[in-house]
């Protein structure tokens, strides 16, 4: 009974977060691993997906309700992110993923120094791309990003945030709101894999999902609320803690 409660106030935590920055994976997936430290890992991961996609889907309807959400460039996205989420979701199954989980902290830094020392960074809405150059560069960055997310995972929400930022001049409360978009669309790929290939908890995710819900609808309030400055310093907070656990993550692996 503890365990699950402890599953469930990770997951509202972990939706919490996500609808703002993402990152929730940080919050969740270590609680899982830890709860049943026996299991096979792509079944922890599509577990943890299963609660994500209702998660992220309760917050990405949110945003469309009360933020002018870009579809120009987060529907290509979000359609480049479905196809190569089920290619990521694949090859997790079947290859080690040490390499990938190795140069994610360097990667995180780069991002967290990047945002860091450009004050302005996000703070206007300033799109740079219109017709076919945005839907050619989003369906770029989808498609790495969506294998990313189904062969991983972890801080998928953020990069699609800073993407969004860097690459298309959105500020931090639009971009959030289009990474969600996209964010959907990896989680729904990546666990049509889980699901058919065996790799689901089905009550506990649905269980979880449950909690995420709760968690993203508060995350989203806060977002709006407190507008881009707010989604700015949460997100490089979180940025910064997926640079920690990445980073022991990697040392603990080459040490032992």
């Amino acid at each position: 009974m503890v365990d699950f409660m402890l599953l469930g106030a990770a997951a509202f935590l972990a939706g919490l977060v996500d609808a703002v920055v993402g990152g929730g994976g940080l919050i969740q997936i270590p609680v899982l691993f830890s709860v049943f430290p026996k299991e096979v890992p792509a079944t922890l991961l599509g577990t943890s997906k299963l609660a994500g996609v209702f998660g992220t889907s309760a917050a990405a309807v949110n945003y469309a309700r009360r933020v002018k959400v870009a579809w120009s460039a987060a529907a290509p996205a979000a359609l480049a992110a479905f196809a190569l989420s089920f290619a990521g979701a694949w090859t997790v199954t079947r290859v080690p993923g040490d390499f990938v989980r190795s140069l994610l902290p360097l990667v995180l830094l780069a991002v967290a120094i990047y945002t860091f020392r450009k004050k302005d960074f996000g703070s206007v809405h300033a799109p740079v791309h219109s017709g076919a150059t945005e839907k050619l560069v989003a369906v770029g960055m989808g498609a790495c990003i969506g294998f990313y997310d189904g062969f991983f995972g972890p801080g998928t929400g953020s990069f699609l945030m800073f993407l969004f930022v860097r690459f298309f001049g959105f500020d931090f409360l639009s971009a959030s709101a289009a990474a969600k978009v996209a964010n959907v669309a990896c989680n729904i790929s990546a666990l049509m894999w889980f699901g058919y290939s065996g790799h689901l908890l089905w009550q506990l995710g649905l269980l979880m999902a449950v909690c995420q819900v709760a968690g993203s609808l508060g995350g989203t309030w806060l977002a709006i609320r407190h507008g881009s400055v707010f989604v700015r310093k949460l997100f490089l907070v979180v940025v910064s803690l997926l640079i920690l656990k990445t980073g022991w993550d990697a040392v603990k692996r080459w040490s032992f």
